[in-house]
């Protein structure tokens, strides 16, 4: 039997396509087995949710030791922990990949075992609030208040988020940079062919992975498809519904032909490996960054990268990358129209930047971030 049992909070590692917060909790738990200590086991704790999600976590994870079921689904038990209403049964060592986490008063000094880590991916709720909406913001300070109170350590993606986070919070010595990796499950693998067709992706396009919201920075990728500068290849969005991208063309100053943005929808991995693998640059022009984990899946896909200056992304890019600088918000779409042609008229320049990104790419193991995560609680 196990001595040590490393409880991991496995959010929304069950839905049929995880969100990225999913796939990072996966992705870590698959390799938290891989590189368990001798001694030590990992079990999960999930929401309610239907069985098919829980034969999902247990298929995708056949390493858990143990799968806790909450009785509250994932709407109650965020609101039941943002209140410090629920706690978990037993004690140990819990790993939380987010802010979704059970954060109470415990006694880790005279119970060296208890200890409870979270995560926290971003800092935009602390350093433009403006660009998401009111509740995420709430909600997000509010577990980040708690992770000030309670957490024994708050686990960060770059070192400019933990910057943002140490001068928005009291965390004094408790922040780790683990940074995220590529998903291995994200290969385009026999069958791209067929999946280029299905999703009937042009010769040459642009392509940008995230949502509509301020922070993406990619409302502001579409006015610049708009714009005088706009290069004559069209612009696919992964993330986006058509609905979504109609009304925020109805809201765009000047008209826009249909036919040069098209919205793709949300992709499995392997769909979006061949987008990624086919896409003759990938744009990341975020307002405010975490991972830059679009960044480097596009890079360890030989996909030319142009991204922003936010410093998330300069830290995980380093020199990879063709880099927009965000400042006079009125001009940046223009800026990033002409990067992005830079890159498509310039063919020695898109090979120089895919050696590049696949290099980058390579430094960066869920393998190291397990180790990392591992040591992290033995120092604990």
């Amino acid at each position: 039997m196990s001595l040590t049992t490393l409880r991991v909070v496995l959010d929304q590692v069950g839905d049929p396509v995880p969100s990225g917060i999913g796939r990072y909790a996966l992705e870590l738990t698959r390799a938290l087995i891989e590189t368990a200590p001798r001694g030590c086991d990992v079990a999960g704790i999930v929401a309610s949710s239907p069985a098919s999600e829980y034969e999902r976590i247990e298929q995708q994870l056949p390493g858990l030791s143990d799968l806790f079921k909450s009785a509250l689904d994932r709407r109650q038990l965020a609101a039941a922990w943002q209140h410090g209403f629920t706690r978990l049964p037993g004690a140990g060592m819990v790993h939380a990949p987010s802010l979704f986490a059970p954060l109470y008063r415990h006694d880790r000094i005279n119970s060296p075992g208890e200890q409870t880590v979270v995560t926290i991916h971003h800092s935009a709720a602390f350093t433009h609030p403006e660009t998401l909406p009111s509740r995420t913001v709430a909600w997000t300070r509010a577990m980040a208040k708690r992770a000030e109170r309670y957490a024994d350590a708050i686990v960060v993606p770059t070192h400019a988020v933990a910057d943002d986070l140490t001068s928005a919070l009291d965390l004094g010595d408790r922040v780790r940079v683990i940074a995220a990796a590529v998903s291995p499950s994200l290969d385009p693998g026999p069958s791209r062919d067929s999946q280029a067709a299905a999703l009937d992706l042009p010769e040459r396009y642009v392509l940008a992975v995230g949502g509509l919201d301020g922070v993406s920075g990619i409302p502001a990728l579409v006015r610049a498809a708009a714009g005088p500068h706009a290069p004559e290849v069209p612009l696919l969005l992964v993330g986006v519904s058509d609905d979504e991208l109609d009304t925020l063309m109805r809201d765009l100053d000047a008209p826009l032909d249909r036919s040069r943005v098209r919205a793709l929808g949300v992709l499995g991995e392997t769909a979006l490996a061949v987008a990624y693998s086919r896409a003759t640059v990938v744009a990341v022009p975020a307002i405010s960054a975490g991972s830059g984990l679009v960044a480097l899946e596009a890079m360890s896909l030989g996909a030319p990268v142009v991204h922003s200056d936010t410093p998330a992304l300069l830290e995980v890019c380093s020199d990879a990358g063709v880099v927009v600088a965000r400042d006079d918000a009125e001009g940046y779409p223009e800026r990033l129209a002409e990067a992005v042609r830079s890159v498509l008229d310039d063919s020695a320049l898109a090979a120089e930047l895919t050696v590049r990104g696949r290099d980058r790419a390579r430094a960066f193991s869920w393998r190291d971030s397990a180790e990392k995560t591992w040591q992290l609680h033995a120092d604990l």
